[in-house]
């Protein structure tokens, strides 16, 4: 884009204004940085929401949005969120005694909700949560698009409109629709990329070095995890602009300006400490997952994700719009750039696209461990780094024709080699065909422009007022130099354009953006309604959600005894409805409480991250479960409508939430079973375990009549049904899903019990796959537990404190899985470390003490909260030493 274009734009808008007036005008870099982060928010959230209509998702349609983890993990943490800001939870910044039966929350924060635009939830009713959530998203990727566009002015002068429009280009890009946008946390990196950029260049000239580490701080506390690839990617940019820009030109300021960007990333990441190191230390106790291996994507797939409408969990997501591509790619054949800016630019690119694909840098970018799921989150670095490509060939004026075409014929290199990608859509060619039109159009404009400059005016490929040729500018301040020139020049030279001289840049520019934001639009919407199609999703929240939640109020007697919201559409059901029940899905679930809980016969998701409730009354003893809702659906479960159903509690007798046990080794049946296992915690015999005979797909065994039988086989996937009954569906799969005990029925007069099974695929059954329930033998252990147990239970946020009988003795049981940092005590004693007792808290008692105390502390919080304070001096350190040398 021709500098007259910036200088029209300029003059119409302070057409009558105080800057009207010929000359130079003050403060004219940060009021066109300010344009520009304007017009790229306006844009971004505009085409964001068109997107969102056009594929007629909620809230501008009745489709939900809740794809995979959006519906089971965010949705629910920032319900949660909304209700902890309000001061409405059991809990504190500590615990969260909602999920899995007491969870780490201050690690949930620092990896799900710890942004600053999270809390905006606060300001929305609790029916409106997906809103909430929908706004949320919305600002982070506005916040981006504005943070690009202000960088890209600061990098290089040039055009503000044609700046805005590569902002809203990096925000909108595919990384964007198929990734962030269903994953918000992860929006927090896309944003502190080029912020990271800017921190870096701050660096590189040696300003701000107190603003600097607290960006850093700011963007690590965000999202630790995209703000550590946000990081590289901004170390990158560092290091083209410290090899090429004129005021770091010589080896010494090279390495200045190197040393002062790692002295922010230090202090910054050491301010982030107190959260990131309870995130560290929490994914170091997380139930492991498989560990991943490490494929790379068929380069055909990779070209093809530089192309609109592509979406793929298995390939990098590349797409930046067919208009700003194409500029990136001129940059190689662009003389107007310096050879050298071009060459480092280019090379960054080039060796940024390799690292996607290569092992050894594939986990470099991902901290050492290849992700399960997305292997390419880091992929919005990339897309960073063509745009800034893409505004270095177009700030100083639109490519030469030789540059277009070679940068044209690459792109249709591109785009042929990926013509026979899975992943290419009916709609990629031709919105791609499309934007490269009106693109090819804006350019033969802004170039018809930059010919009927005037004299005076000096167009984008013309030699500047100080007769330098562009095509060999002495360094990146030469070539910032030159473009102010030309911008003053054109000013003083079109105080009176002709009206067509005036109306083809402007058109260029419309041109450009409608280009870009078709494309976008057309981009977000086929992405949203491929993921619908072909991964899992979770309905909008609606009257079932309410029904549950209005129960669960009316029934809540936390810490007398807990209130399990059964399950309800979505899972992590009582982050969205309220209760203390098991069902907990998180990246930080603990090893302890997965294990413990899929132990017992509970079922798991997510390879044993989202522990799910189970509705056995032998874990409702165990866990202090006395009221259980259930729900009975009023009509089937779709996309297009939030689901309906009749909730109803029931609440029976069961042992406090503190139980006293003889012994610190629970007695009981040996055996491996769930059955067994639920025995020895209760430390009573409940169950009949029969040793069923196999004859070809049915299981016959003989119990006591009237008993309950059920079965339990968390490899199998398929039905099981008791002779007489319904059948009963059970999803094991692993090693991703294990299935949960199931109750079949009662066992008849005759004793006879025989299961039909019916698998899909092999039939994978352990060694005692039924158990007989009966219902008196339990009544009897859980009359005995309650008269021995706790006589008084408070709670605080995480805090547990009970009363016990006098003379006490053996081991007194929380029914809390026993995660890292639980410390217990009893009677007056020293909080120590809490025992295990089957995988729950234990305290020892010695007959002494009448009273337990127990109380929870994130790991990690001691040791980050000591580096955060020695990052802190150092700040400050830094800001006393800056104020000196300035005075000086």
């Amino acid at each position: 884009m021709p500098p007259v274009a910036e200088t029209v734009l300029d003059e119409v808008e302070a057409e009558g204004g105080e800057d009207a007036g010929p000359g130079p005008r003050t403060g004219a870099p940060a009021r066109r940085g300010a344009r520009a982060a304007g017009a790229a928010a306006l844009l971004t959230a505009v085409l964001f929401c068109l997107a969102t209509a056009l594929s007629r998702s909620h809230p501008f349609g009745p489709v939900t949005r809740n794809v995979v983890d959006l519906g089971q993990q965010y949705l629910p943490y920032h319900a949660y969120w909304r209700s902890f800001l309000r001061g409405e939870t059991h809990g504190d910044a500590f615990l969260n005694w909602n999920s899995g039966f007491g969870a780490n929350f201050l690690g949930d924060v620092g990896t799900y909700l710890s942004s600053p635009v999270d809390l905006l939830v606060v300001f929305f009713p609790a029916d409106r949560i997906e809103l909430a959530l929908y706004v949320v998203t919305a600002v982070k990727i506005t916040a981006a698009g504005a943070a690009m566009a202000a960088l890209l002015l600061r990098l290089r002068p040039g055009p503000w409109p044609v700046a805005a429009a590569l902002g809203t280009a990096y925000a909108l890009s595919g990384w964007t629709f198929n990734f962030g946008s269903t994953v918000p946390m992860w929006l927090d990196g896309l944003a502190a990329f080029p912020l990271l950029c800017l921190v870096g260049e701050w660096a590189r000239t040696g300003r701000r070095p107190v603003l600097g580490p607290l960006v850093v701080a700011l963007a690590w506390i965000a999202n630790f995890y995209t703000a550590y690839m946000a990081t590289l990617g901004a170390a990158v940019v560092l290091a083209v602009r410290l090899l090429t820009a004129e005021e770091t030109a010589t080896v010494r300021r090279r390495l200045a300006g190197a040393l002062r960007a790692a002295r922010s990333v230090l202090v910054g990441v050491g301010l982030a400490a107190p959260l990131v190191a309870v995130v560290f230390l929490g994914t170091k106790t997380a139930d492991p997952t498989p560990e991943v291996t490490f494929a790379p994507a068929a380069w055909t797939d990779v070209l093809a994700r530089f192309l609109p409408a592509t979406a793929s969990t298995a390939s990098p997501a590349l797409f930046i719009g067919t208009p700003a591509l194409l500029l990136a790619l001129t940059l190689p054949f662009n003389r107007a750039v310096a050879p050298r800016v071009r060459a480092a630019l280019t090379a960054a690119v080039v060796l940024v696209t390799l690292s996607l694909q290569w092992e050894p840098t594939h986990l470099l970018w991902h901290a050492g461990a290849s992700p399960n799921g997305v292997p390419y989150r880091q992929a919005f670095v990339l897309c960073g780094l063509l745009l800034i490509a893409a505004w270095f060939s177009v700030a100083g004026g639109v490519p030469r024709p030789a540059a277009l075409l070679a940068g044209g014929a690459l792109l249709g290199g591109l785009a042929w080699a990926a013509r026979g990608s899975v992943d290419i859509d009916r709609w990629t060619f031709p919105a791609s065909g499309a934007a490269a039109l009106l693109a090819l159009i804006a350019a033969l404009l802004a170039l018809a422009a930059a010919r009927r400059e005037p004299s005076g005016a000096v167009g984008g490929n013309h030699r500047d007022s100080t007769g330098t040729a562009p095509e060999a500018p002495t360094g990146d301040n030469r070539e910032n130099s030159t473009a102010t020139a030309r911008q003053d020049s054109a000013r003083t030279a079109l105080k009176a354009p002709a009206r067509p001289a005036r109306l083809l840049p402007l058109l260029a520019v419309l041109l450009l953006v409608a280009a870009q934001a078709g494309e976008a639009a057309v981009t977000g919407k086929r992405i949203e309604e491929q993921q619908r199609a072909e991964v899992a999703w979770s309905p909008r929240t609606g009257p079932w959600h309410e029904a549950a939640a209005r129960e669960v109020a009316r029934a809540d007697a936390w810490p007398r005894h807990r209130t399990d919201p059964g399950e309800v559409p979505g899972g992590n059901d009582v982050l969205l409805v309220g209760g203390q029940g098991a069902d907990y899905y998180s990246s930080l679930t603990s090893e302890t409480t997965s294990r413990t809980l899929v132990s017992l016969g509970f079922g798991a998701y997510a390879k044993g991250r989202h522990p799910v409730t189970l509705d056995n009354p032998v874990t409702d003893a165990l866990f202090s479960v006395g009221t259980r809702m259930r729900s009975e659906p009023a009509e089937p479960v779709r996309q297009d409508a939030p689901p309906r159903a009749t909730v109803t509690a029931t609440t029976v007798p069961v042992p406090p939430l503190v139980t006293v046990r003889p012994s610190a080794r629970p007695a009981g049946p040996s055996g491996d079973s769930a059955f067994a296992r639920q025995e020895r915690l209760l430390g009573a015999s409940v169950y009949e375990l029969p040793a069923p005979r196999r004859t070809g797909r049915a299981l016959v065994a003989h119990c006591p009549a009237g008993s309950e039988v059920w079965f339990w086989a968390p490899e199998y996937r398929g039905t099981a049904t008791l002779a007489g009954q319904r059948p009963v569906r059970f999803d094991g799969k692993p090693p991703a899903v294990s299935a949960a005990m199931g109750a079949l029925g009662t066992v008849p007069a005759s004793g006879e019990v025989r299961i039909a099974l019916d698998p899909e695929g092999r039939a994978r059954l352990p060694r005692e796959p039924v158990g007989c329930l009966v219902r008196a033998r339990l009544d009897t252990a859980v009359d005995r537990l309650t008269a021995t147990g706790a006589t008084r239970v408070r709670t605080t946020g995480h805090t547990v404190t009970a009363a016990l009988p006098p003379g006490s003795t053996g081991v007194a049981v929380l029914a809390v899985p026993r995660i890292s940092g639980w410390s217990c005590a009893a009677g007056d004693a020293d909080l120590r470390p809490a025992r295990a007792y089957e995988g729950l808290v234990a305290v020892p008692l010695d007959g002494r003490a009448d009273t337990v105390h127990c109380s929870f502390r994130p790991p990690g919080l001691r040791l980050g909260g000591a580096v955060g304070a020695a990052a802190l001096l150092a700040l400050a350190a830094t800001g006393v030493l800056h104020r000196r040398r300035s005075r000086g």
